[in-house]
């Protein structure tokens, strides 16, 4: 059985449970199928394109056109709309679409319209009938093999890959970490994460409609909404990514109170601050569990659960997918050493799109299997616990030493100005690379960068104090939260 098969089920079997609260309006499960069934319809009739472009906002809309484009028999290609109108252009240059499902108020927002290439048709929803009962029909049997998704992502190059899930990776990922994070339908789930990303594609969106379980999503995330949603609905699951989870403890009279139906508050995306993690542990009484994954990899390959959790680890790895750590050779290092984290099984994509020289690029075979080069630094312990030190294309050698910005980074952000860092390498005649510190800078606080030198001094080996410090007002991020360090490079 497929993913949409299984949602339709869940569909007939309780046509009247509610499946998603947005911030429009509430569909029931029956609700989800009929408009799915009419989202079909109107991109057969608009395109004939193997390849299906959505546009839209975390919301139920998402949630239906997925759902209709598969059941057309098409690919979805989520686009990023926070992306540049050149960028976006690429993609669909990339991706062959001809068509794209959106809705008006998202296109003025961003000031795309006659932006975009005249070729490309623009669906909106809002101009779509959901009136009556819509032709029945059931959803094709597809194989495991057959593509589901063309998800893009920049990665640590900046240059966009189509990055191919099919109907098996995302059903088995689904089913594997239901199993592994022992999920229930009777959770609520509560996602501000974007649908056009892996983790918002997967966790907050197919995850519960698998599941037969209620989710609440809101389109843009602003911390005080957040915590309203958290008060009203009382969710069980929270999965976001380390700045949002501190920017809701800066919410005027937040308290463990907001946070006490949390079942499983999951941090992933980047590296969880210790200030944070302490936060929330000390004060709102949550205990925050960490998971990994990539957009290459469905994208859930290691998750903590309430029942085997390591501080500073992100879990192990989901039933059927396999970890390896490797040195610069190839060659499997013991428990405890790091080297570059490989990843084998259900969950590893297809490969790019219309790149089988970059798709070769990053895997490779082991011990008889298919392994993704993630092109991050971790070890295993010796119970298979998984810890992540850094990206390999990250690390700085500075004196012959290697060091990964989230050392220095974590003793930053323990200063009391010091709402959040990003660290970087830059050339050094004498010793090869210095590192360069950007802070944002806590509100009722003055940068002072000898303050926060010499705070690094008491906490760092001497050579990973930062050579240099500067304070911004926001540190570039993508759409999920994560630092992009390769902005900062551009400065």
């Amino acid at each position: 059985m497929d993913l949409l098969r299984s949602i339709f089920w869940r569909a007939i079997r309780c046509p009247s449970r509610v499946a998603i609260v947005d911030d429009r309006r509430t569909y029931t499960y029956g609700k989800v199928m009929l408009g799915s069934l009419h989202m079909a319809g109107h991109i057969e009739r608009e395109t004939s394109n193997p390849h299906v472009g959505l546009m839209l906002p975390t919301s139920g809309v998402m949630a239906l056109s997925l759902l209709g484009t598969w059941l057309a028999g098409r690919v979805a290609v989520p686009l990023n709309y926070l992306l540049s109108a050149d960028e976006i252009n690429k993609i669909i240059d990339d991706s062959g679409i001809d068509t794209i499902v959106t809705v008006g108020p998202l296109l003025d927002l961003l000031g795309l319209a006659g932006k975009l290439p005249p070729r490309i048709k623009i669906v909106k929803v809002e101009t779509l009938s959901f009136e009556g009962f819509p032709p029945l029909r059931w959803p094709g049997d597809f194989s495991a093999d057959d593509l589901a998704v063309i998800l893009y992502t920049s990665g640590t190059s900046g240059q966009p890959k189509g990055v191919m899930l099919t109907h098996g990776n995302l059903y088995q990922n689904v089913v594997k970490s239901i199993e592994h994070a022992g999920l229930k339908s009777a959770d609520a789930f509560l996602g501000v994460l974007p649908q056009f990303h892996s983790f918002g594609l997967t966790v907050l969106t197919l995850i519960p409609l698998y599941l037969g379980a209620k989710v609440i999503y809101t389109a843009r995330f602003v911390p005080k909404k957040l915590l309203e949603l958290m008060r009203e609905h009382r969710p069980d699951v929270f999965i976001a990514v380390p700045s949002m989870y501190n920017a809701l403890l800066g919410v005027k009279n937040v308290s463990a109170d907001d946070f006490k139906s949390l079942r499983l508050a999951v941090s992933g995306g980047e590296p969880l601050p210790e200030a944070v993690f302490k936060t929330y542990r000390d004060k709102m009484n949550v205990k925050m569990l960490e998971g990994y994954g990539l957009t290459e990899t469905s994208p859930v390959a290691c998750w903590s659960a309430p029942h085997s959790a390591k501080r500073f680890s992100v879990g192990l790895p989901l039933p059927g997918v396999s970890i390896r750590i490797v040195d610069d050779e190839g060659r499997v290092v013991p428990a405890g050493q790091s080297g570059e984290i490989l990843i084998a099984g259900h969950n590893i994509m297809k490969g790019y799109y219309r790149q089988a020289a970059m798709t070769a690029e990053v895997t490779t075979q082991l011990e008889g299997k298919r392994y993704f080069k993630t092109g991050d630094i971790g070890h295993v312990d010796t119970e298979g616990f998984l810890f992540i030190t850094g990206r390999k294309k990250e690390a700085m050698k500075i004196g012959g030493m290697l060091v990964f910005p989230r050392s220095i980074e974590e003793a930053i952000n323990q200063h009391p100005a010091v709402k959040d860092s990003a660290v970087i390498g830059k050339p050094d005649e004498v010793r090869g690379e210095v590192a360069v510190a950007y802070v944002e800078i806590r509100e009722g606080h003055t940068f002072d960068e000898m303050s926060i030198r010499a705070f690094c001094r008491d906490h760092l080996a001497q050579y990973k104090v930062p050579r240099e410090i500067y304070a911004i007002p926001q540190l570039p991020r993508s759409p999920t939260g994560k630092i992009l360090r390769r902005k900062l490079m551009e400065k």
